[in-house]
């Protein structure tokens, strides 16, 4: 059995920070999907698409700490397809906290539309690229279910390290 070391506090809020922001801005956009076109739904797509904006900022710090910290090591041990499974589901989530972003401001930015925060102007509105916007709109919409998924898997293997491996895998990222 390993002794795995305990995760820096500074891991855990990354963690903890990128996953719960994740969370809510996805939700937001999930429930926007089948709102009525309405003065309430662009407010909203203008709070979704502004916490996004903020958001990958915050991905991009999270993967600048992952490489600095480097992987977080196994609290026991597992198969080896255990432990690739592992790293492709971390993989896909870190892939996902940019792709969802960067496919967004495409759309935006594609259907010459500007991309502000809050109000504040980053990126003026401009021509409409066509194919920039379905490709972003593609790849935003595409990634939903992939990500839906793969969130599942995450939160699957957490509960199976804690249930049947009763290791400290999930107490390590509560900081205990």
């Amino acid at each position: 059995m390993l002794n795995p070391l305990p995760l820096s506090r500074s891991t855990i809020f990354w963690h903890w920070l990128t996953a719960l922001s994740f969370i809510a801005i996805f939700a937001l956009g999930y429930y926007l999907v089948d709102l009525p076109r309405s003065p309430e739904k662009g407010e909203l797509i203008g709070i979704h698409k502004s916490f996004g904006a903020l958001f990958l900022l915050l991905a991009i710090a999270r993967i600048i700490w992952r490489l600095k910290e480097g992987a977080i090591s196994p609290a026991s041990e597992t198969p080896a397809w255990q432990e690739k499974a592992a790293k492709s589901v971390h993989g896909l989530l870190m892939l996902a906290t940019l792709v969802m972003p960067i496919s967004g401001i495409a759309m935006s930015i594609g259907g010459g539309r500007s991309i502000d925060i809050f109000g504040w102007t980053l990126i003026s509105a401009g021509e409409k690229v066509e194919w920039l916007q379905q490709v972003g709109g593609n790849i935003h919409g595409f990634f939903v279910n992939i990500i839906i998924a793969v969130f599942a898997l995450h939160i699957l293997g957490a509960i199976k390290h804690h249930v049947l491996d009763k290791d400290q895998t999930l107490n390590r990222m509560f900081g205990r």
